[in-house]
């Protein structure tokens, strides 16, 4: 259960990476957490409850959503001061290969949930003067082969970011944090066998490195923090310059 007179925030995607560092920034802050994510809870997760959840479910389903939310608003006491989107899925494929399923989950957790899950708690978040964070990715604006339901799914986050933004005006304070390479387990799965393109990888950043999680949680704490409150619709790069570098041959 949450404490009374303090700070809540809900979570979704806890267990991975950067969910994790969400979890661990804001509980040392002093946050009441409440995590969600599709697995049981891990024993070592610090957070006040926790909760799993079937994002691709809950966009489906009314019933199962109403009773997901039914069920947080119950151990967050009905306060929130925020929300972030953290969980996503990537499916890889591309034109020739992804199917409709593909593209139904993709966009059900990368961008309805965020949507329905700032929907169902707008009541809570507005009442404390509150923020929503959506956990994007470099992938909304430069992306690579085999990346088109997640990258079309990031892309589309970021351009309901602004969206809300407008709609919402003074409200809640609305952003997304765009990383690129976050050295979480799910990167590192992906080149596995691959020692020397994944340092590669680090040194394709200007900052020649990859990023860590905890870069990422400290981001969305600072922006949670209300002391920058003019920050509203804004999508952040956090991505160690990559952004900026042109891969023209010399």
């Amino acid at each position: 259960m949450s404490t009374p007179n303090r700070k809540t925030a809900l979570i979704t995607g806890a267990t991975g990476g950067i969910g994790r560092s969400l979890v661990k920034v804001f509980h040392d802050a002093g946050y009441d957490v409440v995590a969600t994510d599709i697995t049981e809870k891990p024993s070592d997760l610090r957070c006040t409850g926790y909760q799993k959840v079937d994002l691709a479910r809950y966009a489906q389903d009314e019933t199962y959503a109403t009773e997901i939310n039914d069920v947080l608003l119950y151990i967050l006491k009905r306060r929130l001061d925020v929300l972030i989107n953290n969980a996503a899925i990537q499916i890889l494929g591309g034109a020739d290969t992804l199917t409709r399923h593909d593209w139904h989950t993709t966009l059900e957790v990368n961008l309805l949930a965020p949507f329905l899950l700032t929907q169902a708690f707008l009541p809570q978040v507005s009442a404390a003067k509150g923020s929503v964070i959506n956990i994007g990715s470099i992938h909304a604006r430069l992306t690579k082969k085999n990346f088109v339901a997640y990258a079309t799914s990031k892309a589309a986050l970021a351009g309901m970011t602004r969206a809300l933004a407008v709609d919402l005006g003074p409200r809640v304070r609305i952003n997304a944090i765009e990383p690129a390479a976050i050295e979480t387990d799910m990167l590192k799965m992906g080149f596995e066998g691959k020692a020397d393109l994944y340092a590669q990888l680090g040194s394709s950043h200007p900052q020649q490195r990859i990023g860590q999680p905890i870069e990422v949680a400290r981001l969305a704490l600072a922006i949670a923090s209300g002391d920058i409150e003019f920050l509203h619709g804004a999508c952040i790069s956090l991505d160690g310059g990559i952004g900026a570098r042109l891969f023209d041959p010399t």
